[in-house]
């Protein structure tokens, strides 16, 4: 975990201070409120990871870099995110496109 950045530990100790919560309603009750938000950060998440790996692209990295930057992924992943495409516009694609070979 040394190796993470901090708001990413700080994230994986909110996560186990909902496990702490001693009371199952509680905690029920607070794990299912920041689910319920959850969506609406992941689309915040997403759009400044890609407007920060267009910057990196802007700088003069390659995709091949960035891919190696966001933990070794493919410089086409990289790309992709770079376009905003999410991974269920992927699946959704995928699937697409194998139900024209069908």
């Amino acid at each position: 975990m040394a190796d993470q950045p901090e708001e990413v530990t700080r994230l994986m100790e909110a996560i186990k201070a909902f496990e702490a919560i001693a009371d199952d309603e509680a905690c029920a009750v607070a794990v299912s409120q920041a689910l319920q938000d959850l969506p609406d950060h992941q689309v915040q998440l997403r759009e400044l990871r890609k407007r920060r790996v267009l910057a990196l692209k802007a700088d003069g990295k390659t995709w091949a870099q960035i891919g190696q930057l966001l933990g070794g992924i493919s410089a086409a992943r990289a790309q992709q995110i770079g376009a905003g495409v999410s991974g269920a516009q992927r699946r959704k694609a995928g699937e697409s496109a194998q139900k024209g070979s069908e």
